[in-house]
Protein backbone atom coordinates (compact mmCIF):
# COMPACT_ATOMS: atom_id res chain seq x y z
CA UNK A 1 0.00 0.00 0.00
CA UNK A 2 2.81 2.42 0.92
CA UNK A 3 4.57 1.70 -2.44
CA UNK A 4 1.46 2.58 -4.37
CA UNK A 5 1.14 5.91 -2.53
CA UNK A 6 4.82 6.68 -3.18
CA UNK A 7 4.45 6.01 -6.92
CA UNK A 8 1.42 8.29 -7.11
CA UNK A 9 3.31 11.08 -5.34
CA UNK A 10 6.23 10.77 -7.79
CA UNK A 11 3.85 11.00 -10.75
CA UNK A 12 2.12 14.06 -9.29
CA UNK A 13 5.48 15.80 -8.66
CA UNK A 14 6.82 15.10 -12.18
CA UNK A 15 3.57 16.22 -13.81
CA UNK A 16 3.60 19.42 -11.75
CA UNK A 17 7.22 20.13 -12.75
CA UNK A 18 6.40 19.61 -16.48
CA UNK A 19 3.37 21.91 -16.33
CA UNK A 20 5.35 24.60 -14.49
CA UNK A 21 8.22 24.41 -17.04
CA UNK A 22 5.80 24.54 -20.00
CA UNK A 23 4.14 27.65 -18.59
CA UNK A 24 7.39 29.60 -18.46
CA UNK A 25 9.04 28.15 -21.64
CA UNK A 26 9.23 30.41 -24.80
CA UNK A 27 8.58 28.29 -27.90
CA UNK A 28 9.72 29.44 -31.42
CA UNK A 29 7.08 30.75 -33.79
CA UNK A 30 5.89 28.42 -36.58
CA UNK A 31 7.54 30.78 -39.13
CA UNK A 32 10.92 30.18 -37.50
CA UNK A 33 10.46 26.42 -37.30
CA UNK A 34 9.28 26.15 -40.90
CA UNK A 35 10.11 29.39 -42.73
CA UNK A 36 8.48 30.31 -46.05
CA UNK A 37 10.96 29.80 -48.91
CA UNK A 38 10.29 32.87 -51.03
CA UNK A 39 12.83 31.93 -53.73
CA UNK A 40 11.17 28.59 -54.40
CA UNK A 41 7.74 30.18 -54.24
CA UNK A 42 8.76 32.82 -56.81
CA UNK A 43 10.31 30.22 -59.13
CA UNK A 44 7.27 27.93 -58.93
CA UNK A 45 4.91 30.86 -59.51
CA UNK A 46 6.74 31.93 -62.68
CA UNK A 47 6.68 28.37 -64.05
CA UNK A 48 2.97 28.06 -63.23
CA UNK A 49 2.15 31.31 -65.01
CA UNK A 50 4.01 30.16 -68.11
CA UNK A 51 2.68 26.61 -68.15
CA UNK A 52 0.41 27.54 -71.09
CA UNK A 53 2.93 30.13 -72.41
CA UNK A 54 0.67 33.01 -71.34
CA UNK A 55 3.49 34.67 -69.37
CA UNK A 56 5.86 34.53 -72.34
CA UNK A 57 3.14 35.88 -74.63
CA UNK A 58 2.23 38.75 -72.32
CA UNK A 59 5.72 40.12 -71.68
CA UNK A 60 6.19 40.74 -75.41
CA UNK A 61 3.00 42.84 -75.60
CA UNK A 62 2.66 46.57 -75.00
CA UNK A 63 2.22 47.50 -71.33
CA UNK A 64 -1.22 48.95 -72.11
CA UNK A 65 -2.46 45.62 -73.43
CA UNK A 66 -5.31 44.04 -71.35
CA UNK A 67 -3.18 40.90 -71.06
CA UNK A 68 -1.10 42.64 -68.40
CA UNK A 69 -4.20 43.07 -66.21
CA UNK A 70 -4.99 39.37 -66.61
CA UNK A 71 -1.40 38.55 -65.70
CA UNK A 72 -1.59 40.59 -62.50
CA UNK A 73 -4.84 38.92 -61.52
CA UNK A 74 -3.33 35.48 -62.14
CA UNK A 75 -0.22 36.42 -60.15
CA UNK A 76 -2.30 37.54 -57.16
CA UNK A 77 -4.30 34.31 -57.30
CA UNK A 78 -1.12 32.21 -57.26
CA UNK A 79 0.28 33.79 -54.06
CA UNK A 80 -0.86 33.67 -50.42
CA UNK A 81 -2.68 36.84 -49.23
CA UNK A 82 0.20 37.90 -46.95
CA UNK A 83 2.72 37.96 -49.83
CA UNK A 84 3.64 41.19 -51.59
CA UNK A 85 5.29 41.09 -55.00
CA UNK A 86 7.01 43.06 -57.73
CA UNK A 87 7.27 41.54 -61.21
CA UNK A 88 9.74 43.33 -63.48
CA UNK A 89 10.43 42.63 -67.15
CA UNK A 90 13.72 43.56 -68.83
CA UNK A 91 14.60 43.68 -72.52
CA UNK A 92 17.80 41.86 -73.47
CA UNK A 93 20.28 43.87 -75.50
CA UNK A 94 23.12 42.65 -77.70
CA UNK A 95 24.73 46.06 -78.21
CA UNK A 96 27.55 47.33 -76.02
CA UNK A 97 26.54 48.73 -72.64
CA UNK A 98 23.93 47.37 -70.24
CA UNK A 99 22.84 43.83 -71.02
CA UNK A 100 19.29 44.41 -69.74
CA UNK A 101 16.96 47.40 -70.07
CA UNK A 102 13.84 47.95 -67.94
CA UNK A 103 10.67 47.33 -69.92
CA UNK A 104 7.72 47.06 -67.52
CA UNK A 105 6.89 46.42 -63.86
CA UNK A 106 3.76 45.47 -61.87
CA UNK A 107 3.38 45.30 -58.08
CA UNK A 108 0.77 45.03 -55.32
CA UNK A 109 2.73 47.13 -52.78
CA UNK A 110 4.42 50.53 -52.65
CA UNK A 111 7.59 48.95 -51.28
CA UNK A 112 8.86 45.45 -50.57
CA UNK A 113 9.60 45.92 -46.89
CA UNK A 114 12.83 45.09 -45.11
CA UNK A 115 13.37 41.58 -46.48
CA UNK A 116 12.54 40.20 -49.92
CA UNK A 117 13.90 37.52 -52.25
CA UNK A 118 13.85 37.11 -56.02
CA UNK A 119 13.76 34.50 -58.78
CA UNK A 120 14.33 35.08 -62.51
CA UNK A 121 12.97 33.51 -65.69
CA UNK A 122 14.02 33.93 -69.33
CA UNK A 123 11.19 34.07 -71.87
CA UNK A 124 11.64 33.72 -75.61
CA UNK A 125 9.37 35.22 -78.24
CA UNK A 126 7.31 32.75 -80.24
CA UNK A 127 8.21 34.78 -83.33
CA UNK A 128 11.96 34.44 -82.85
CA UNK A 129 13.82 32.52 -85.55
CA UNK A 130 17.11 31.03 -84.43
CA UNK A 131 19.11 30.04 -87.48
CA UNK A 132 22.25 28.06 -88.16
CA UNK A 133 24.27 29.44 -91.07
CA UNK A 134 26.93 27.14 -92.55
CA UNK A 135 30.31 28.59 -93.29
CA UNK A 136 30.85 28.58 -97.06
CA UNK A 137 33.40 26.19 -98.52
CA UNK A 138 35.69 28.43 -100.54
CA UNK A 139 35.90 26.10 -103.55
CA UNK A 140 34.07 25.66 -106.84
CA UNK A 141 31.67 22.73 -106.96
CA UNK A 142 31.15 21.10 -110.38
CA UNK A 143 28.25 18.64 -110.64
CA UNK A 144 28.18 16.50 -113.80
CA UNK A 145 24.66 16.73 -115.22
CA UNK A 146 25.36 15.83 -118.86
CA UNK A 147 22.16 15.23 -120.81
CA UNK A 148 24.04 13.37 -123.59
CA UNK A 149 25.49 10.59 -121.40
CA UNK A 150 24.05 7.58 -119.60
CA UNK A 151 24.74 6.34 -116.09
CA UNK A 152 25.18 2.89 -114.61
CA UNK A 153 24.83 1.37 -111.12
CA UNK A 154 22.43 4.17 -110.16
CA UNK A 155 19.36 1.94 -110.02
CA UNK A 156 16.11 3.87 -109.62
CA UNK A 157 17.60 7.23 -110.55
CA UNK A 158 18.95 9.19 -113.46
CA UNK A 159 22.17 11.12 -113.23
CA UNK A 160 20.17 14.31 -113.73
CA UNK A 161 17.91 13.53 -110.73
CA UNK A 162 20.95 12.89 -108.58
CA UNK A 163 22.64 16.08 -109.78
CA UNK A 164 19.61 18.16 -108.83
CA UNK A 165 19.33 16.51 -105.41
CA UNK A 166 23.03 17.02 -104.71
CA UNK A 167 22.73 20.66 -105.73
CA UNK A 168 19.90 21.18 -103.25
CA UNK A 169 21.67 19.35 -100.44
CA UNK A 170 25.07 21.03 -100.83
CA UNK A 171 24.01 24.54 -101.90
CA UNK A 172 23.94 25.91 -98.32
CA UNK A 173 27.67 25.17 -98.03
CA UNK A 174 28.82 26.95 -101.20
CA UNK A 175 28.44 30.39 -102.72
CA UNK A 176 25.66 30.22 -105.34
CA UNK A 177 28.01 31.48 -108.05
CA UNK A 178 30.54 28.73 -107.26
CA UNK A 179 28.17 25.81 -107.96
CA UNK A 180 28.40 24.88 -111.64
CA UNK A 181 26.09 22.34 -113.28
CA UNK A 182 27.91 20.72 -116.22
CA UNK A 183 24.92 20.14 -118.47
CA UNK A 184 26.47 18.33 -121.45
CA UNK A 185 29.70 16.72 -122.58
CA UNK A 186 30.65 19.82 -124.58
CA UNK A 187 30.72 21.82 -121.35
CA UNK A 188 32.70 19.02 -119.73
CA UNK A 189 35.20 19.34 -122.58
CA UNK A 190 35.62 23.04 -121.81
CA UNK A 191 36.23 22.15 -118.19
CA UNK A 192 38.91 19.63 -119.15
CA UNK A 193 40.74 21.48 -121.93
CA UNK A 194 42.61 23.72 -119.51
CA UNK A 195 41.64 27.14 -120.87
CA UNK A 196 37.88 27.66 -120.92
CA UNK A 197 35.63 28.18 -117.91
CA UNK A 198 31.89 27.67 -117.63
CA UNK A 199 31.40 30.92 -115.70
CA UNK A 200 33.52 33.09 -113.45
CA UNK A 201 34.50 30.15 -111.29
CA UNK A 202 37.98 29.25 -110.08
CA UNK A 203 39.08 25.84 -111.35
CA UNK A 204 41.89 25.36 -108.88
CA UNK A 205 40.99 23.25 -105.80
CA UNK A 206 37.51 22.51 -107.17
CA UNK A 207 35.27 19.56 -106.31
CA UNK A 208 33.94 17.51 -109.24
CA UNK A 209 31.02 15.18 -108.51
CA UNK A 210 30.32 12.45 -111.06
CA UNK A 211 26.64 11.57 -110.69
CA UNK A 212 26.77 8.83 -113.37
CA UNK A 213 27.74 6.02 -110.98
CA UNK A 214 30.19 3.55 -112.50
CA UNK A 215 30.15 5.49 -115.76
CA UNK A 216 31.72 8.86 -116.59
CA UNK A 217 30.70 11.18 -119.46
CA UNK A 218 33.30 11.69 -122.20
CA UNK A 219 33.27 14.69 -124.58
CA UNK A 220 33.21 13.80 -128.29
CA UNK A 221 36.52 15.63 -128.85
CA UNK A 222 38.23 13.06 -126.57
CA UNK A 223 36.95 10.06 -128.54
CA UNK A 224 38.85 8.07 -131.18
CA UNK A 225 39.79 10.11 -134.26
CA UNK A 226 38.66 13.42 -132.72
CA UNK A 227 40.83 16.53 -132.03
CA UNK A 228 41.80 15.40 -128.53
CA UNK A 229 41.48 11.70 -129.22
CA UNK A 230 45.03 11.00 -128.05
CA UNK A 231 43.96 12.14 -124.57
CA UNK A 232 40.90 9.89 -124.51
CA UNK A 233 41.80 6.84 -126.58
CA UNK A 234 44.94 4.67 -126.67
CA UNK A 235 45.09 1.35 -128.50
CA UNK A 236 47.56 0.15 -125.85
CA UNK A 237 44.49 -0.48 -123.74
CA UNK A 238 43.28 -3.06 -126.26
CA UNK A 239 39.51 -3.51 -125.99
CA UNK A 240 39.58 -1.05 -123.09
CA UNK A 241 41.29 1.70 -125.07
CA UNK A 242 39.28 4.45 -123.37
CA UNK A 243 41.12 3.88 -120.11
CA UNK A 244 43.32 6.63 -121.58
CA UNK A 245 40.48 9.08 -120.87
CA UNK A 246 40.46 8.03 -117.20
CA UNK A 247 44.18 8.81 -117.12
CA UNK A 248 43.41 12.28 -118.50
CA UNK A 249 40.81 12.82 -115.75
CA UNK A 250 43.48 11.88 -113.18
CA UNK A 251 45.91 14.31 -114.83
CA UNK A 252 43.43 17.18 -114.58
CA UNK A 253 42.62 16.25 -110.99
CA UNK A 254 46.31 16.43 -110.10
CA UNK A 255 46.98 19.59 -112.13
CA UNK A 256 44.12 21.56 -110.55
CA UNK A 257 44.16 19.84 -107.15
CA UNK A 258 40.57 18.72 -107.66
CA UNK A 259 38.66 16.35 -105.45
CA UNK A 260 37.03 13.86 -107.81
CA UNK A 261 33.88 12.24 -106.37
CA UNK A 262 32.53 8.82 -107.37
CA UNK A 263 29.14 8.50 -105.67
CA UNK A 264 28.53 4.75 -106.03
CA UNK A 265 29.94 1.51 -107.41
CA UNK A 266 33.18 0.78 -109.29
CA UNK A 267 34.78 4.13 -110.20
CA UNK A 268 35.33 4.87 -113.90
CA UNK A 269 34.26 1.43 -115.17
CA UNK A 270 32.60 2.85 -118.30
CA UNK A 271 32.70 6.02 -120.40
CA UNK A 272 29.52 7.37 -121.99
CA UNK A 273 28.59 9.57 -124.92
CA UNK A 274 25.15 8.89 -126.37
CA UNK A 275 26.03 10.19 -129.82
CA UNK A 276 29.50 8.76 -130.35
CA UNK A 277 28.70 5.36 -128.82
CA UNK A 278 25.13 5.24 -130.14
CA UNK A 279 25.57 1.64 -131.35
CA UNK A 280 27.52 0.34 -128.37
CA UNK A 281 26.09 -0.94 -125.12
CA UNK A 282 27.37 -2.25 -121.82
CA UNK A 283 26.05 -5.84 -122.29
CA UNK A 284 23.08 -4.91 -120.10
CA UNK A 285 21.13 -3.05 -122.76
CA UNK A 286 22.30 0.48 -121.93
CA UNK A 287 23.55 2.11 -125.13
CA UNK A 288 25.94 5.00 -125.53
CA UNK A 289 28.59 3.35 -123.35
CA UNK A 290 32.06 1.82 -123.68
CA UNK A 291 33.74 -0.29 -121.01
CA UNK A 292 37.07 0.60 -119.42
CA UNK A 293 36.80 -2.22 -116.87
CA UNK A 294 39.29 -2.43 -114.00
CA UNK A 295 41.86 -0.41 -115.90
CA UNK A 296 39.86 2.80 -115.54
CA UNK A 297 40.45 3.43 -111.85
CA UNK A 298 44.07 2.27 -112.12
CA UNK A 299 44.71 4.72 -114.96
CA UNK A 300 43.12 7.54 -112.95
CA UNK A 301 45.24 6.82 -109.86
CA UNK A 302 48.44 6.48 -111.93
CA UNK A 303 47.85 9.96 -113.33
CA UNK A 304 46.97 11.28 -109.88
CA UNK A 305 50.39 10.06 -108.78
CA UNK A 306 52.13 11.71 -111.74
CA UNK A 307 52.79 8.42 -113.57
CA UNK A 308 52.55 8.08 -117.35
CA UNK A 309 49.70 6.14 -118.94
CA UNK A 310 50.09 2.38 -118.93
CA UNK A 311 47.18 -0.01 -119.09
CA UNK A 312 46.90 -1.97 -115.86
CA UNK A 313 44.08 -4.47 -115.35
CA UNK A 314 45.03 -5.30 -111.75
CA UNK A 315 41.92 -5.43 -109.59
CA UNK A 316 42.03 -2.95 -106.72
CA UNK A 317 38.34 -3.35 -105.87
CA UNK A 318 36.83 -6.08 -103.71
CA UNK A 319 33.59 -7.21 -105.33
CA UNK A 320 32.46 -9.32 -102.36
CA UNK A 321 29.18 -8.29 -100.75
CA UNK A 322 29.83 -7.09 -97.20
CA UNK A 323 28.08 -5.01 -94.57
CA UNK A 324 30.00 -1.87 -93.67
CA UNK A 325 29.43 0.69 -90.93
CA UNK A 326 29.86 4.45 -90.75
CA UNK A 327 32.98 5.51 -88.87
CA UNK A 328 32.66 7.26 -85.52
CA UNK A 329 33.78 10.55 -87.09
CA UNK A 330 31.09 10.19 -89.76
CA UNK A 331 28.44 9.49 -87.09
CA UNK A 332 29.54 12.61 -85.19
CA UNK A 333 29.25 14.74 -88.31
CA UNK A 334 25.80 13.27 -88.99
CA UNK A 335 24.65 15.06 -85.85
CA UNK A 336 26.54 18.24 -86.67
CA UNK A 337 25.19 18.65 -90.20
CA UNK A 338 21.83 16.93 -89.79
CA UNK A 339 22.48 14.33 -92.49
CA UNK A 340 21.46 10.81 -91.49
CA UNK A 341 22.11 7.97 -93.93
CA UNK A 342 21.76 4.46 -92.58
CA UNK A 343 24.75 3.69 -90.32
CA UNK A 344 25.09 0.29 -92.01
CA UNK A 345 25.35 -0.21 -95.76
CA UNK A 346 25.83 -3.02 -98.25
CA UNK A 347 29.06 -2.64 -100.22
CA UNK A 348 30.26 -4.55 -103.28
CA UNK A 349 32.89 -2.12 -104.61
CA UNK A 350 35.33 -1.50 -101.73
CA UNK A 351 38.83 -0.29 -102.61
CA UNK A 352 41.79 -2.20 -101.20
CA UNK A 353 43.83 -0.27 -98.63
CA UNK A 354 46.97 -1.19 -100.56
CA UNK A 355 46.26 1.63 -103.04
CA UNK A 356 47.69 4.07 -100.48
CA UNK A 357 51.20 2.68 -100.86
CA UNK A 358 50.86 1.86 -104.56
CA UNK A 359 49.80 5.35 -105.58
CA UNK A 360 51.22 7.51 -102.75
CA UNK A 361 47.85 8.28 -101.23
CA UNK A 362 46.83 9.13 -97.69
CA UNK A 363 43.33 8.63 -96.34
CA UNK A 364 42.11 11.96 -94.95
CA UNK A 365 38.51 10.95 -94.19
CA UNK A 366 37.07 7.55 -93.30
CA UNK A 367 33.40 7.52 -94.25
CA UNK A 368 33.19 3.84 -93.28
CA UNK A 369 35.28 1.70 -90.98
CA UNK A 370 37.86 -0.50 -92.77
CA UNK A 371 36.72 -4.07 -93.35
CA UNK A 372 39.12 -6.89 -94.19
CA UNK A 373 41.78 -4.67 -95.72
CA UNK A 374 39.26 -2.66 -97.77
CA UNK A 375 37.40 0.64 -97.47
CA UNK A 376 33.90 1.11 -98.86
CA UNK A 377 34.02 4.89 -98.58
CA UNK A 378 36.85 7.33 -97.96
CA UNK A 379 38.66 10.42 -99.22
CA UNK A 380 42.12 9.65 -100.59
CA UNK A 381 44.56 12.47 -101.30
CA UNK A 382 47.80 12.20 -103.23
CA UNK A 383 50.79 13.43 -101.24
CA UNK A 384 51.40 16.08 -103.94
CA UNK A 385 48.02 17.16 -105.32
CA UNK A 386 44.50 15.96 -106.02
CA UNK A 387 42.08 13.64 -104.26
CA UNK A 388 39.37 11.02 -104.73
CA UNK A 389 36.20 10.40 -102.75
CA UNK A 390 35.10 6.87 -103.68
CA UNK A 391 31.91 5.33 -102.28
CA UNK A 392 31.60 1.64 -103.14
CA UNK A 393 28.12 0.83 -101.87
CA UNK A 394 25.83 -1.49 -103.83
CA UNK A 395 23.80 -0.09 -106.71
CA UNK A 396 21.23 2.32 -105.26
CA UNK A 397 23.10 5.59 -104.63
CA UNK A 398 22.51 7.52 -101.42
CA UNK A 399 23.54 11.12 -102.02
CA UNK A 400 23.56 11.67 -98.26
CA UNK A 401 26.72 9.57 -98.17
CA UNK A 402 28.30 11.81 -100.81
CA UNK A 403 27.36 14.99 -98.96
CA UNK A 404 28.47 13.55 -95.64
CA UNK A 405 31.82 12.43 -97.07
CA UNK A 406 32.56 15.91 -98.43
CA UNK A 407 31.44 17.71 -95.28
CA UNK A 408 33.51 15.35 -93.11
CA UNK A 409 36.56 16.22 -95.20
CA UNK A 410 36.08 19.99 -95.58
CA UNK A 411 34.46 20.53 -92.14
CA UNK A 412 32.61 23.84 -92.70
CA UNK A 413 31.74 25.53 -89.41
CA UNK A 414 28.12 26.16 -88.40
CA UNK A 415 27.42 29.71 -87.21
CA UNK A 416 24.50 29.78 -84.79
CA UNK A 417 22.46 32.89 -83.98
CA UNK A 418 22.82 34.25 -80.44
CA UNK A 419 20.09 33.30 -77.99
CA UNK A 420 20.00 36.77 -76.35
CA UNK A 421 19.78 38.89 -79.48
CA UNK A 422 17.76 42.08 -79.06
CA UNK A 423 13.99 41.70 -79.22
CA UNK A 424 13.86 37.91 -79.05
CA UNK A 425 14.09 37.29 -75.30
CA UNK A 426 13.14 39.02 -72.05
CA UNK A 427 14.31 38.57 -68.49
CA UNK A 428 11.47 38.31 -65.95
CA UNK A 429 12.31 38.95 -62.28
CA UNK A 430 9.73 38.16 -59.55
CA UNK A 431 10.52 39.72 -56.15
CA UNK A 432 8.53 38.45 -53.16
CA UNK A 433 8.21 39.73 -49.61
CA UNK A 434 5.79 39.30 -46.72
CA UNK A 435 3.41 41.80 -45.15
CA UNK A 436 5.28 43.40 -42.23
CA UNK A 437 8.69 42.78 -43.86
CA UNK A 438 9.77 39.94 -41.55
Amino acid sequence: MMRTVEILLVIIIMLGAFLTASHFAILPSPRTVSPLNLVKLASTTLQTLDADHSLSDTVFKNSSDPAWTSLQQALSACLPPNIIYNLTVYDTQSASGALYKLNCSISNAANMGVTSLVSSYLATSANANFTVTPQRINNTLYILNCSDANGWWITGYTAQNLAEDLYNMLSPYFEPSSIIMVNNTAQLGKLLNGTDRLGNEIKQNAIVINTFGECVPIPTEYCQGQPRGDEGYDSAGGQYAYTRYCHTLGNRTRAYNWTWVSIVGYPLYYVSNKQFFANQQNNWGIYGMNMTSQGGINAFLRALDGQRFQYNATSIVNGTLMTVYLSQDALNYCNQYGIYPSPSQSATRSLFLSINSTYNLRTTTYLFNPNGGTLAGAVYRNVVSGGLLAIGVARTPDIRLTALGLLCDYKPALIRSEYTVAGTSKLIVLQLGTVGGA
